[in-house]
């Protein structure tokens, strides 16, 4: 074999090694990578949990000296600026955000709850509903009203086996109204559902009305058992309106409107809502669902239940 062929084989060798070896550090460096990633990303939870936790025990303690003392939002005001001098760079200690604190408790929502909440993509569904509340509201609170409600609202407490109307809706709300209040979220007080105001004579009722501590505001709820219709809007700034000059008094922030239907198509909600004056959103809401007639036949009834224990018991 020649020495010039013997030299071309050694260099193709020493490139084929090179491949090799550039090919086995890069896998060696993607896999520590990926390794990394790992614990970053374990790191981020594991933190994430632990300020939950702080939330949590942050918000029992300040129920329970509300609970003792009946302070009001003057200490947490106070408490927000002496955390914010002591803790710069932890962003969380606003009055609001410590206000949220409180109703991890006062909400009573329990672990379970707050599995199935995030189970059900709860945090992703507020802010998701159609809105028009950036043009007639001040930019941070229609960041506030957009993120404290959502779409779609699942109201899994109410099922229907035969036609149902927004009427069935409303009255099994009202019979389930904590439930309702829990999916509602934080800072929601029912105010009656059929509300009676009187405009230029005539008599009118809005299907529900709710009332908000956090954004100082009347919530005015339409139902619909049907799709969403651009005329529906047109009724419901005329609510917003009407409780706007009859019902709010000093301090309350503008009336919001929230249209629940049982669907929507976004385009036609987006165009509705344009150059509407009053904010409003459009939302869908889902029942629970039923079981069908032949299956519930085959259930035992709640006196044939009781019985069944009373004898267990025996």
């Amino acid at each position: 074999m020649s020495k010039k062929i013997m030299t071309k084989n050694t260099d193709k060798q020493a490139i084929d090694n090179l491949a090799d070896n550039f090919n086995g550090y890069a896998a060696l460096l993607r896999k520590i990578k990926q390794r990394v990633l790992v614990a970053q990303q374990r790191a981020i939870y594991a933190a994430n949990e632990e300020m939950l936790r702080m939330y949590w025990d942050v918000g029992e303690m300040l129920q329970q000296s509300q609970d003792a003392d009946g302070w009001g939002k003057k200490t947490l005001q106070r408490l927000a600026v002496d955390l914010k001098n002591d803790y710069s760079e932890i962003k969380g200690f606003t009055v609001r955000n410590m206000q949220y604190m409180v109703q991890s408790i006062t909400n009573h929502w329990t672990t379970r709850y707050l599995q199935e909440a995030i189970k059900l993509d709860d945090y992703g569904k507020h802010g998701a509903l159609a809105n028009n509340f950036t043009e007639p509201l001040p930019v941070p609170e229609a960041n506030d009203v957009k993120s404290m409600l959502k779409d779609p609202y699942i109201f899994d407490m109410l099922t229907f086996t035969e036609q149902y109307n927004e009427r069935d809706v409303e009255i099994g709300l009202v019979k389930h109204v904590e439930k309702f209040l829990v999916e509602m979220g934080a800072g929601f007080a029912f105010m009656g559902r059929q509300y009676h105001i009187e405009v230029s004579g005539d008599d009118y009722y809005i299907d529900i009305l709710m009332y908000n501590a956090f954004l100082h505001c009347y919530l005015v709820i339409e139902l619909k058992d049907t799709e969403f219709m651009p005329e529906y809007i047109g009724k419901l700034n005329f609510y917003c309106s009407a409780v706007d000059d009859i019902l709010c008094r000093e301090g309350d922030n503008r009336t919001i409107g929230l249209l629940l239907c049982k669907s929507k198509d976004r385009i036609k909600a987006e165009y509705a809502l344009r150059d509407i004056q009053k904010p409003i959103g459009i939302s869908d809401y889902e029942l629970g669902q039923a079981l069908p007639k032949d299956f519930r036949g085959s259930l035992p009834t709640i006196e044939e239940i009781e019985k069944e224990l009373e004898s267990n018991r025996e």
